[in-house]
């Protein structure tokens, strides 16, 4: 069976009407492990990536209700506490799967820090910056996108940190 061809995401979308290079990457999207850690370790791998390189896109609400937006390399974990100060929160959570959609437009496995309804807060965990490119999703589940971090954060307006475990 031929592959269909593949679209361009909101995200792509995106970078084309501001002029930012990237390189669109699509994979089967299967039947991978669904956990944070997990699904963020099989899109690199499927798509022959380094981990560190490979960046997974976890929303979180602090506790003025506030929501943010963390990029952290896929075989990591976000550490609450790191988290919340680089966005000077007492205490942040990350969102329940269910309110997912609601807040970004996205569904768990395909959230992407550049095409939400809102622009949250966004912060880029700062190993990204030792590294030309890097890969974040590309707005659905079987869809990525490899940009400068620098490009990145100028888009989102982000700020980059150590918020990892």
């Amino acid at each position: 069976m031929a592959k269909k061809k593949d679209e361009k995401t909101n995200v792509m979308r995106i970078l084309d009407q501001k002029k930012i290079p990237y390189t669109a990457r699509f994979y089967e999207e299967g039947d991978g492990p669904m956990g944070s850690r997990e699904y963020g370790l099989h899109v690199a791998q499927t798509l022959g990536i380094d981990p560190a390189r490979s960046f997974k896109t976890l929303v979180a609400r602090g506790a003025s209700k506030g929501i943010y937006v963390f990029e952290v390399p896929a075989a990591e974990n976000l550490d609450l506490k790191k988290a919340a100060r680089a966005v000077g929160e007492k205490s942040i959570e990350l969102l329940h799967v269910a309110e997912i959609n609601a807040v970004t437009g996205y569904i768990r496995g395909g959230c992407s820090p550049i095409g939400m309804k809102k622009q949250f807060p966004t912060v880029l965990h700062a190993s990204a910056l030792n590294f030309d490119t890097i890969d974040i999703s590309g707005g659905k589940i079987g869809a990525s996108v490899e940009l400068s971090p620098r490009d990145l954060l100028n888009l989102v307006g982000g700020t980059a940190a150590d918020i990892i475990v």
